[in-house]
Order: structure tokens, then sequence, then C-alpha cells
């Protein structure tokens, strides 16, 4: 007998047992885990848009107005005119059937036809998508970067004076209303105010009857005081969580052994406490990617910046029941998505999660 045949495994009747499949490496489990982490994080979201398809019907039910006199601007109709306007929305349905109606629709990307625009609504948020991605997404990349750079150096050099004062500083403007903020600023640098000119316009997005490159000039005036307002309020958030993050890992022992090899300190930093750090930052910056699709409402309106936040209030002031919940399903839906993506990611930054 060879010495492999020796080493065969043996059944019970004395015969050498047929090799078995091979054993899965750590790779293979790896893969395993991670497809049913991110099974179950995508029927997660899946359940979550569903919740959110059926809250947005129901909770702008009990927004107070009606609809049908807003249409009617305010004449002077007959009972039978409000029948025929009610018809032809639908609001003569009963509640159950108006809900089915509404969820078969939106499932096939129907999300109705607005009350005040006699239009889908479908077309009046990509139109004005744009508008609200411009304001929020050049914020967002301001905000996001100066709030991680402020809070690693922050972190580095915590318990100094540059310490103190970028947290007490983002502290501070963190918990100012954005409103409130806004109107400071178009009160001292849209209107004036002492021996400071008004430099900027008040709102809008255009002064019209501009095109090319000076068309560009323009919109980049007007979003200068908006974007100033969001970066202001929403760095601050950044800020504190990278900082919170980096101190947690500043008294790893892989940093003490990194200096002892003798790497510079701002090399410590940047190549082995950062990266480390980084998870929480991560689902920030994620959740805020999802609120630039949502806009801010209150910024928006404050600017009168034509875009979703505006497009919202305008709605919900009528209100316009299929605009606003077609809006509050996409606000929603782009934070759970963006959400989801961050917990995808979640194991590729450390492997430790999913298991």
């Amino acid at each position: 007998m060879t010495a492999d045949a020796a080493s065969a495994p043996v059944d019970k009747a004395g015969g050498t047992a047929l090799a078995g499949p091979p054993a899965r490496g750590p790779r293979a489990r790896t893969g395993a885990s991670y497809l049913r982490y991110s099974a179950g994080k995508v029927g997660g979201a899946a359940v979550s848009l569903l919740a959110v398809l059926v809250t947005s019907f129901f909770l702008f039910r009990l927004v107070p107005g009606d609809p049908v006199k807003y249409m009617t601007g305010g004449r002077q109709v007959s009972a039978e005119q409000l029948a025929a306007y009610r018809r032809e929305f639908g609001l003569d349905l009963p509640l159950w059937e108006q809900f089915t109606s509404y969820c078969g629709k939106a499932l096939t990307g129907d999300l109705g036809t607005s009350y005040q625009f006699r239009a889908p609504v479908i077309d009046k948020i990509t139109e004005a998508l744009p508008n609200t991605l411009l304001l929020t997404g050049t914020a967002f990349v301001l905000y996001t970067a100066l709030g991680v750079f402020l809070g690693t150096r922050s972190a580095w050099r915590h318990g100094r004076l540059g310490d103190r004062l970028n947290t007490g500083l983002a502290l501070t403007l963190y918990s100012v209303p954005s409103f409130w903020l806004g109107l400071l600023l178009i009160i001292v640098f849209s209107v004036g105010m002492g021996p400071v000119p008004g430099l900027f316009p008040t709102g809008g997005m255009e002064s019209g009857g501009k095109e090319g490159f000076a068309y560009t000039i323009d919109v980049a005036h007007h979003l200068v005081l908006p974007v100033v307002t969001l970066v202001a309020v929403e760095y601050g958030q950044t800020l504190l969580v990278t900082r919170s993050a980096l101190l947690d890992e500043m008294g790893g022992d892989y940093l003490t052994t990194a200096r002892a090899k003798g790497l510079r300190d701002d090399l410590v930093r940047r190549r082995h406490a950062v990266p480390n750090a980084l998870l929480p930052t991560v689902t920030l910056i994620f959740v805020n990617l999802g609120r630039t699709v949502a806009g801010v409402i209150l910024v928006e309106t404050v600017f009168s910046w034509p875009g979703l936040g505006g497009l919202f209030y305008q709605a919900l002031s009528v209100p316009d029941l299929p605009l606003v919940q077609g809006l509050f399903f996409v606000f929603a839906s782009s934070v759970i998505v963006m959400n989801t993506l961050a917990d995808l990611m979640y194991p590729l930054l450390d492997p430790r999660v999913g298991r």
C-alpha cells in the first residue's frame, strides 16, 4: 500500500472512501458572507421604500386644506362643478381605492398629475431636480471637504487653541437655524447694512436675459449666498464626527509602531489613522449625499431657489397631494438608497463588518 492510500480515509467496510469536495477557503466563505449581508441590506431597503410609499399617501391626507377649492381660484362655483373637479382627479373615490390606484401607478413610475400645474408629477420633479443638485451638490462638496479637513486637524491637535476654536465655531453654526442664517445673509449682503453694500441678489437663480458665459457667471452670483448658508450650517457635523472617530483611533498601538519606524507625524495621520477612522464619516457622507436630492426646503424657500425644496413648499401650501406625495417619496428614497450603498461599502472598508 502506498503512502497516499494509507493516508486516505477508510469507510466502515474497510475500503478506501471516495474523496469529498474540497473545503471552501476563507475567500469563498467571505464572498458568501458578503452576498448574504448584501441581500439582507437590499431587502431591508425594499421594505423601507414600500413603507415610504404607504406613508406618503396617508400622511399628507392629514394636511388641512381643500385642493379643489384652490383649483377654482376662489371663484364662486356650483356643487356640480366641484363634483366634476373631484371626479377628474379621482378625489370622489373611496380612500382605499385611491390608495390602491396610487400604489399601482407608483410602482410603474407614474406619480400622478399635479393639481396646480396640470402636468405629470414626474415631469415637474425632473424639471426642478438639476437646480437642486446644482445648489446642494456644490454645498455638499464644499462642506464635506471642509469638515473632513478641519476634523482631522482638530483631532490631531486636540486640546490646543485651534481645536477649541474649530469645535466651538462648528457647534455654534450647526445649532443655527438655516433659514435664520439665510435671512441674515440677505439683510447684510443683499440689501446692504451700514458700510456693507448689497453685493448679491436677494433670491432666484438668474437675472434673465443673459446667455453663454455671462449666464454662467450670473447663476454663480446667485449661488453664493445659499451655498454659504448650507456650508456654514452643515460642515460642523462632518467636522465633529470626523474628529470624534479619529480621537478613538489615536491611542492605537499601530500608530505607536508607525512612529517607532520613523514615519513623519503627518504621514502617520494620513496613511494610518485617517483611513481607519473613516467608517462613521462615510456613513455621514452617504446620508448627506442622499439629502442632496432632497435639497434643503427652508434654504430654497428663503432664497427663492427653483428646486425641489421650493417646489415642495409650494405644493404643500395648496395642498397639491400628488406633487407632495411624489416629492416626499423621492426625498425619502434618495436617503434610503444612499444609506444602503453605505452599508454595502462597509465590508469593503472594514472586513469585520458583515461577518
